[in-house]
């Protein structure tokens, strides 16, 4: 273990696979104690096992991060169980797929935002209420690259995701004065569970990456790893910002040109 975050407790949502299951076991890889939540309890025993079978310490709990009885149920727990915790990820969230806006049930939009964003303003609240007496903390919220380029079928995940990073630039100047930062990672199409469930066939995954500039699908490794540069010392003076990890997706204006290999530009 290198140390980075020795000696840390951090609290993760969504923690039992993907990008979260990732984010634990690098948090504890660095000396967190990596406390996960999540809906289903078998996934959240993986990554504890995973975990543990390497020499990291890992606890879980299972709960819906977008019920807020239960989340403050949680934070409750937490508490008592471990004293605190200085290390927030908000990873819980809905799947980005959905419906045109005029098919779109109020249910489905409610439902999203619920998971998505709710579940991200339950747990900020609560951890900032907990960092302030710790002193500070760090808090690392997950939007999406759906949050910042438009795309059919996602209006309610894309709105909810927006209103991730807008919520986080306010929360961010308001810990400043407790020594409280907070970011958010902007990922771009990973490799999760989810994304296999939604691109389930070869064909499907080859196209999505041929559409980004790297010319590949993220690990959820790689992500964690920018969730943990923002939960470390090292972005101490880092608040109230988006990291974005998206493969170049969100920087390329697509005219054609990228697939002009030799062409004359003049």
């Amino acid at each position: 273990m290198a140390g980075r975050l020795l000696d840390k407790v951090a609290l993760i949502t969504g923690g039992g696979t993907g990008i979260g299951a990732a984010s634990a076991i690098r948090f504890a890889q660095e000396g967190a104690h990596s406390v996960i939540c999540g809906r289903r309890e078998q996934p959240l025993q993986k990554v504890c096992s995973q975990i543990e079978s390497e020499g990291g310490k890992a606890s879980y709990y299972v709960a819906d991060a977008g019920d807020e009885k239960a989340f403050a149920t949680l934070i409750d727990t937490v508490l008592a169980d471990c004293g605190g915790f200085d290390i927030l990820v908000n990873n819980s969230a809905s799947i980005a797929g959905g419906s045109l806006v005029p098919d779109t049930p109020t249910e489905e939009w409610r439902g999203t935002f619920r998971v998505s964003l709710d579940a991200v303003f339950f747990g900020t609240r609560s951890a900032m209420a907990v960092m302030q007496t710790r002193g500070g903390g760090a808090i690392v919220n997950l939007s999406s690259v759906c949050g910042i380029l438009g795309t059919p079928y996602t209006a309610a995940y894309a709105a909810a995701k927006s209103g991730v990073i807008g919520f986080s630039r306010a929360a961010a100047i308001e810990g400043a004065a407790h020594n409280i930062r907070v970011n958010v990672v902007v990922p771009g199409v990973v490799l999760t569970p989810a994304t296999q469930a939604a691109i389930p066939d070869e064909a499907g995954l080859t196209f999505t990456a041929s559409t980004v500039p790297l010319k590949r699908i993220a690990d959820p490794v790689e992500v964690a790893n920018a969730i943990l540069f923002l939960a470390s010392e090292e972005a101490s003076y880092i608040t109230g910002t988006e990291l974005v990890v998206d493969g170049g997706k969100s920087a390329e204006l697509n005219t054609g040109a990228a697939t002009m290999e030799g062409a004359d530009m003049q």
